[in-house]
């Protein structure tokens, strides 16, 4: 019988966007199957490919006992956020497929909540609020990104991933290419 999955306050939904998934794997930290597994990776020492259950990720055991991180939070440092929300993210939060190096994006403070791969709905009707956060730092190339956005098909060459605010909900997009 499967366990009821702890929460992750800046990944709420991790079955959503397959950073976890039901298994009878057992885990390297914990050595218990517990229902799920997580299937991403982790930045560790550890040359072994090893696989969590949610429980080890969200205590930090997985993280403590491989000596690792589950996601990039330079950008989370940079901006002066929190050093407990950033050991959070890093340290208990399951990170995401990506082609390319995650980046965790931030509002009001705080990190975002990630929501997975964007919809066409998502990147296309996205605010303007939305669209000029997304373009800091490359406004020059803005009228490449207003042809993105408009005629944006989800999983091909060009990916969008959506971050919620936790406190104003305001939407975040992120990109990457194949």
């Amino acid at each position: 019988m499967k366990e009821v999955l702890p929460v992750f306050c800046y990944h709420p939904d991790p079955i959503a966007t397959g950073a976890i998934d039901g298994s009878d794997e057992v885990c390297d930290c914990c050595k218990r199957a517990r229902g799920y597994i997580y299937r991403g990776g982790i930045y560790s020492k550890c040359d072994a490919e090893l696989v969590f259950c949610p429980w080890c990720i969200a205590d930090g055991s997985a993280a403590t006992e491989f000596e690792g991180t589950f996601n990039d939070v330079d950008s989370l440092i940079e901006v002066g956020i929190p050093e407990s929300v950033v050991k959070e993210v890093n340290e208990r939060t399951p990170s995401y497929s990506s082609w390319q190096e995650k980046v965790w994006l931030h509002h009001c403070g705080d990190a975002c909540e990630f929501h997975g791969d964007a919809s066409a709905r998502d990147v296309q009707g996205a605010t303007a609020d939305t669209f000029e956060a997304f373009l800091e730092g490359q406004e020059e190339h803005r009228e490449h990104w207003i042809a993105e956005f408009r005629n944006y098909v989800p999983n091909e060459d060009l990916v969008f991933y959506r971050y919620v605010c936790r406190h104003c909900r305001v939407v975040r997009l992120m990109y990457e290419y194949s």
